[in-house]
């Protein structure tokens, strides 16, 4: 027979976890509890809480996938008004912006 080598399972770092995992990781930590009611930020959030792993700060100008989708939001709302006003480069520019922001959210998935 051939060696075997034992495979050690290593785990998968934090960041690339899905929700499902990082929720699996959470439930055996005791410190943490509403872990079902968590999204994948705030569980990520907590586990490293947890285990004293210090969060590397955000680069400048990234946001959260919900702040991305506040700002579409709010842009469109803003596009609407422009249109009525019939501000021809204000709707330009706000179509723009909104497609950078969806790309943005693509990048972020």
């Amino acid at each position: 027979m051939g060696k075997k080598e034992k495979v050690e399972k290593k785990e998968k770092p934090l960041n690339k976890m899905t929700a499902k995992e990082l929720r699996d990781v959470a439930l055996n930590i005791p410190e943490i509890s509403g872990v079902h009611g968590m999204n994948k930020e705030e569980v990520l959030a907590a586990i490293k809480k947890a285990r004293g792993i210090k969060e590397d700060s955000a680069k400048k100008g990234e946001r959260s996938m919900r702040q991305l989708k506040e700002k579409i939001s709010e842009l469109r709302e803003k596009k609407l008004e422009a249109r009525e006003k019939k501000d021809k480069k204000g709707i330009d520019l706000l179509r723009r912006r909104i497609s950078r922001l969806k790309k943005k959210t693509r990048k972020a998935a």
